[in-house]
């Protein structure tokens, strides 16, 4: 039985045992309101304790079941019946009390926590609202100010702070928890008289009463945060309705929110990401037991922008780091760069100026080879050039122990090719970190055709440790990300070829959730990257540009002209070169619409992720989804690449594909025609 109840002198204390985090599923639903109608009939009981067994509270509700029929007892019903005992109940949390099982422990008369518990409300990440009267109870116990963040953004805060709100009552030392409980519980009964129900408290609304400009101030301070998503604004009118209507209206229009969101399609791209990020740990064709290689100590070559990023991981997880480049003045400025970096995280308060040492202590810079010969992994962050990176493993192969895994960083060049210079192919692995790499959540491990099973499992059990959302991806021309990116940046440059301004192309992307369009990421990164002013012949516009000295933002212009302030305005020189050039070439331009440049950005990168799973380059759709949410910012809210593909319908991505004359994947046009999606 997941739920079971035993006496401790007149207290019940009911106990939940469904692991892993004891979700509210059906049975546990239905064991808690049965425990709680033993406790009501049951004379000799005077009090009663929730708690559970395992490493947690309940930490949400079962979301397997969305979607499906529901079985009754539902959480709303269960959380009643709880709050209308007339018997005490309290609530004993460790671990993390989330989503339903912190609206339990709302629903509870006292709520008790282990100094190490965390309480929150993350139902806004997946995308829908607290349902079963969180959305109610929380303002009220707490106040709206306290309330709305908690709501809003999803993020779980301390017991301590859970205490300094009012959401807890105690905070007690860990292994004190159930007894600290079962004690509340007795001198709660012993007080006699009703026990106290937050759902008829107004003493913590009264101020949002008053000044109802709480919720749109908290509105205009996280727009930015907020924009595109729909959730967020659901939240804060769920939270206002516990500020203007009496409780059993303000879960009534809390329901109506919820049924509106769960069965949107954010909410259904948001579970789909969640499920995505557990689902590309996996690899299909490696054993769970394989064993994995110990790594103490790592080894980085390369101490620039991304060689600096990268040694950051290692070293905020507390792995030491050997870090080598060739000349002093760019190891000293690239260990100066990472101690810059931790300590303005230390200004803002999120790292103390121990933890910066402590890191900073792990950190050996050297400029000889040698002294990567220790390590357990060496990972080359030097130029992207092939020749290059076969040198740099053929003096890494030489010197770095037997067993060590020798990784690249590249983005785009073929590991098999690079393996092949070494000795030990099987130990060599793509780890294809994401600039800024110390910020950036994605890790592409690119697995060779002779990477051993236990240094892909090694690694992906290292990105875990560092940090990072792994997904495995095969060997192709720039694997699954980048390969998708060209696509879409060679549908850019063919469109303002056709009559679309470079803006216009970039407008359309950023409105469709994206950081920035194309060629506002070509001027950040610097159209150069490539170029050689020897062998330019104007073959392309960002050869002219380059030739005309419009290099991208460290220049002051690019696609676009900038003022002091790296501020961006439309280019009429930028104009004249695109008309000069189509003339040029004897071509014809037209108006084009947002929604055909729109279709023409995307489609094709649909047609490329359909291509790369023909190939077996990426194991799962939805780990495309999760390359591109997590390392080039595709709003989360349609769920990545693939399963946005889904919602806007196959068959019509196809069509579009075929009227721009791009011949659709084979696979691509049979799901099309069968009426299937890439997700399940």
């Amino acid at each position: 039985m997941s739920v079971t109840t035993r006496r401790d002198g007149d207290v019940l204390v009911i106990t939940s045992n469904n692991p892993p985090v004891n979700a509210l599923g059906h049975g546990v639903r239905a064991g808690l309101l049965a425990g709680v109608q033993e406790a009501a009939a049951d004379p000799a009981v005077k009090a009663v304790v929730i708690r559970c067994e395992g490493r947690t509270f309940h930490a949400g509700a079962d979301i397997t079941e969305f979607g499906k029929p529901p079985l009754a007892p539902s959480l709303p019903e269960v959380c009643d019946a709880i709050e209308a005992s007339a018997k005490p109940i309290v609530a004993a949390v460790h671990g993390t009390a989330l989503g339903g099982g912190a609206e339990i422990a709302l629903a509870c008369h006292y709520r008790v926590a282990a100094a190490s518990a965390k309480l929150g409300l993350p139902e806004v990440k997946l995308g829908i609202l607290p349902g079963a009267g969180g959305t109610q109870r929380l303002p009220r116990l707490v106040g709206v100010e306290a309330a709305l963040p908690m709501i809003v953004s999803g993020d779980p805060i301390s017991a301590e702070r859970a205490k300094a709100i009012g959401l807890v009552d105690q905070v007690v030392a860990d292994q004190a928890l159930e007894a600290q409980a079962i004690a509340l519980a007795r001198a709660a009964a012993a007080k006699g008289g009703e026990p106290p129900r937050t759902s008829a408290r107004t003493d913590k609304i009264a101020e949002a009463v008053r000044d109802p400009g709480v919720f749109d101030r908290f509105r205009a301070e996280n727009a930015r945060r907020f924009r595109g998503f729909e959730a967020p604004e659901a939240c804060i009118q769920a939270v206002k309705a516990a500020v203007e209507l009496p409780f059993r209206e303000g879960v009534a229009k809390e329901r109506a929110l919820f049924l509106q969101l769960v069965t949107g399609d954010q909410s259904r791209a948001l579970r789909h990401v969640f499920f995505a990020e557990r689902a590309a740990a996996k690899i299909d064709d490696i054993p769970a037991d394989t064993s994995v290689l110990p790594i103490k100590k790592v080894g980085v070559l390369g101490a620039g922008t991304m060689g600096g990023g990268i040694t950051m991981n290692f070293l905020s997880a507390g792995i030491p780091i050997t870090i080598v480049e060739r000349e002093k003045a760019a190891l000293d400025r690239g260990v100066a760069t990472i101690r810059k970096n931790y300590e303005a995280t230390a200004k803002k308060g999120r790292l103390t100026s121990e933890q910066v040492e402590k890191a900073m202590s792990l950190l050996t810079p050297s400029l000889d080879y040698q002294a990567l010969a220790d390590c357990d992994l060496v990972i080359e962050a030097v130029f992207e050039l092939m020749e290059i990176k076969k040198d740099v493993f053929r003096q890494l192969d030489a010197i770095v122990k037997p067993g060590a895994i020798l990784a690249s960083n590249t983005s785009y060049l073929d590991i098999n090719e690079i393996a092949a210079v070494t000795k030990r192919p099987e130990s060599v692995i793509g780890l294809h970190f994401f600039s800024p790499a110390n910020v950036m959540k994605l890790l592409e491990i690119v697995r060779g055709a002779k990477t051993a099973p236990t240094v892909l499992k090694t690694s992906m059990d290292l990105a875990k440790k560092i940090g990072k959302i792994a997904v495995v991806a095969g060997v192709c021309p720039g694997f699954i990300g980048n390969r998708m990116l060209s696509q879409r940046q060679a549908q850019a440059n063919e469109l303002i070829l056709e009559g679309a301004k470079p803006w216009d192309v970039d407008r359309v992307l950023v409105s469709f959730g994206v950081p920035m369009g194309p060629f506002q990421m070509s001027d950040l990164a610097g159209l150069d990257i490539g170029w050689d002013k020897s062998k330019s012949q104007s073959a392309t516009i960002r050869e002219v540009l380059c030739e005309r000295d419009r290099r991208g933002q460290k220049t002051g212009k690019g696609f676009y002209d900038y003022d002091e302030n790296r501020k961006p305005s439309p280019s009429a020189e930028v104009e004249e070169v695109i008309a000069a050039f189509v003339a040029k070439a004897g071509r014809m331009q037209r108006e084009i619409s947002d929604e055909e440049i729109k279709a023409r950005l995307l489609y094709p990168m649909v047609n490329e992720g359909a291509k790369i799973l023909e190939e077996g380059i990426a194991q799962r759709s939805s780990d495309i989804d999760i390359v591109w949410l997590n390392g080039y910012g595709w709003p989360t809210w349609t769920g990545g690449p693939m399963f946005w593909a889904d919602t806007v319908g196959l068959d019509k991505v196809v069509a579009g594909l075929e009227s721009f004359g791009i011949a659709p994947a084979a696979s691509l046009k049979a799901k099309a025609a069968a009426g299937q999606r890439f997700s399940a």
